[in-house]
């Protein structure tokens, strides 16, 4: 973390819990999915459609999203949508049906669609470049404590209350965090992007024409997708399935994921900078990270022999490793245009994630569902083996030829 100063108090702190609350919202149903199933009547495919419609609805906004951050700034753009958020989050806890939910769960994902980028933007503005990485990964840590409050923290609470309870009290916290982004955030006018909606335009096809961009592209998207949508809804239920565990014990084993997720972004985030000091590219810790992450999950799919929860601690780790494609990405273009490179690889780790998620899913609901509701272990290797051989194809189309050229 940089020096304690008035920006770490101002533009950090409030950003990070905007992040704290998109990311608990992103994996919570890890956790409350058996309440979802009984009290809505769903099947896995839905199930997996019904979380999934967050990454879709986030993926929507990516594009306009980096034009407005750049145009008017990140204080704005963030406080604004977080009110979709919050409204959201109430019409998830009204809602009786489906089609209810699956509403509410949209307007979340919009809601917080501007949660890192409008950060990331931020410390683009706040911070020096060399300070990138580091804060940069302090931020993913504020979403990894996210992660770790919808474990544990939300088992406990289910304990006082039930799922719908639950979103209320995530609805009250959107409105205070677009509150506290509004008026605690200041303002760098000078800083924000004044050039017309058409030269904003060529922005964004400058950068979607950049051989940089679609070498890393790939990779980042599929190991980022696989990671949130497995860590967001499918591990509870393979840890469920296959390991025989009880809700608490999957909460705790989750818990340890999501510690591990935080020291992660923390650790890769310094290593990172640490490394470029020396001459070793951001982008190269990245690959290098993203490559053991998807050796992780050949453990999983195959059913290797490991204790599960050490197996999901390394998980959450190494699945951090992608958000370092972010700063590598945003070193290579002008930072007037930062805003419009880290929304349109989110554009794609989104739409990944939506589809990756729906994915496994509908795989699994192949197999038929036993009598106590539990899955087929044939449905959880299939549906994972696929989204492991989408990452290795992106890991190939990355190294081979090689990354040769910057841009």
């Amino acid at each position: 973390m940089p020096d304690i100063n008035p920006s770490v108090f101002r533009v950090f702190l409030p950003f990070a819990f905007g992040y704290f609350l998109s990311y608990l919202f992103r994996v919570v149903n890890a956790v409350i999915a058996p309440d979802l199933v009984a009290d809505l009547n769903i099947n896995p495919s839905q199930l997996g459609l019904l979380t999934s419609t967050y990454f879709i609805a986030f993926a929507s906004s990516q594009l306009p999203l980096g034009i407005l951050l750049d145009k008017f700034g990140p204080r704005i753009v963030e406080s604004f949508l977080l009110i979709f958020a919050g409204t959201g989050a109430f019409i998830f806890a009204k809602s009786q049906t489906l089609t209810g939910v699956i509403i509410g769960r949209a307007f979340i994902g919009f809601g917080v669609s501007a949660c890192l980028m409008a950060a990331f933007k931020s410390y683009v503005i706040w911070f020096p470049e060399k300070l990138w990485p580091r804060i940069n990964g302090f931020q993913m840590a504020a979403g990894g404590l996210g992660a770790l409050s919808a474990t544990t923290p939300v088992e406990w609470l289910l304990n006082m209350t039930d799922w719908r309870g639950l979103f209320l009290l995530l609805a009250i916290l959107s409105f205070f965090s677009a509150l506290g982004i509004f008026f605690i955030v200041p303002e760098k006018k000078s800083q924000n992007n004044q050039d017309s909606f058409s030269l904003q335009i060529k922005g964004i096809k400058q950068v979607f024409k950049s051989q940089y961009f679609w070498r890393i592209a790939p990779l980042t998207a599929m190991t980022q997708a696989s990671f949130v949508a497995l860590i967001g809804l499918w591990a509870g239920p393979w840890l469920r399935d296959i390991e025989g565990m009880q809700r608490s014990e999957i909460a705790i084993v989750l818990f340890w994921a999501a510690v591990a997720l935080t020291v992660g972004y923390i650790c890769l985030g310094f290593i990172a900078e640490k490394l470029a000091q020396r001459g070793i590219s951001i982008l190269y810790t990245a690959v290098t990270g993203m490559s053991i992450f998807i050796g992780i999950q050949i453990f999983i799919v195959f059913q290797i022999s490991i204790a599960p929860t050490f197996l999901w601690i390394l998980f959450g780790f190494f699945g951090t490793s992608g958000i370092l494609s972010y700063a590598a990405l945003s070193s290579n273009f002008p930072r007037t245009l930062s805003g419009r490179v880290t929304t349109s690889i989110n554009l794609l780790v989104f739409i990944a994630a939506f589809i990756l998620q729906w994915l496994v899913g509908a795989i699994i609901n192949l197999w038929e569902v036993s009598a106590a509701g539990n899955y087929h272990p044939s449905g959880y290797q299939a549906g994972f083996l696929t989204i492991l051989g989408l990452q290795l194809a992106g890991l190939a189309w990355c190294l081979f030829p090689g990354l040769k050229k910057r841009k």
